[in-house]
């Protein structure tokens, strides 16, 4: 299937409307929202329960998380008493790790990996896997642009596409996979051409940042 960068981010917005879940909050809500991408990207943590409290100016961070989770703007801890994540970025173990302003973190899927860089504007590092033949990937870009690939430019990202459970963080990001090169990733693709699109890299990039940079925009 062939998938266009601006129809991918439509239909990825269909599946999972960040945006639109983030504009119906209260602007207390929002306001720790994107509070907690910017933690994320500068300091590789989202803030710890005493920094919501102060973001909420005194407010019910227990009431605060629920609405956040709920919508799946965030990913909670095991205990659902702190948050873990927020996509792009997350703090539980994932393929994809990341060096973001110094600070090493983790992101969701491969797509997300690609797209902190132009949200912040900062530069990235992307250590990760093929997901077929589990060769080591390495990427470093600044903002939109790629500074250097390893083992080639010629990575792409493979995306099946499905509804999300609850969490899209533990459903739906796993089927958004770096493939090595372009031959790797038609053969990924082979058994399920109709639920699968493949972009390179910079297609790819262009996509994450149409979908993610919104969030930290009105």
């Amino acid at each position: 299937m062939s998938t266009s960068t601006s129809d991918a981010v439509q239909r990825l917005n269909s599946l999972l409307p960040l945006k639109l879940r983030q504009a119906e909050l209260p602007p207390e809500l929002l306001n720790l929202h994107r509070a907690t991408l910017t933690s994320l990207a500068n300091r590789g943590r989202p803030p710890d329960r005493e920094e919501l409290h102060e973001l909420l100016a005194g407010g019910d961070v227990d009431a605060a998380l629920t609405r956040l989770a709920s919508d799946d703007l965030v990913v909670l801890n095991a205990a659902r008493n702190a948050i873990a994540g927020a996509y792009p970025m997350t703090t539980e173990m994932t393929p994809h790790q990341l060096t973001v302003n110094k600070q090493p973190v983790n992101a969701m899927c491969a797509l997300d990996a690609l797209s902190v860089g132009p949200m912040f504007d900062a530069e990235v590092e992307i250590s990760s896997n093929c997901h077929v033949t589990g060769t080591a990937l390495s990427i470093r870009m600044q903002g939109e642009s790629l500074l250097e690939v390893t083992p080639s430019a010629d990575v792409h990202v493979g995306v099946r596409w499905q509804n999300p459970s609850a969490c899209a963080a533990h459903s739906l990001c796993l089927e958004l996979v770096f493939l090595r090169d372009r031959s790797i990733a038609l053969e990924w693709q082979a058994d399920d051409r109709e639920n699968t699109s493949l972009f390179n890299l910079q297609d790819a990039i262009v996509f994450g940042a149409g979908f993610f940079t919104p969030l930290l925009q009105d």
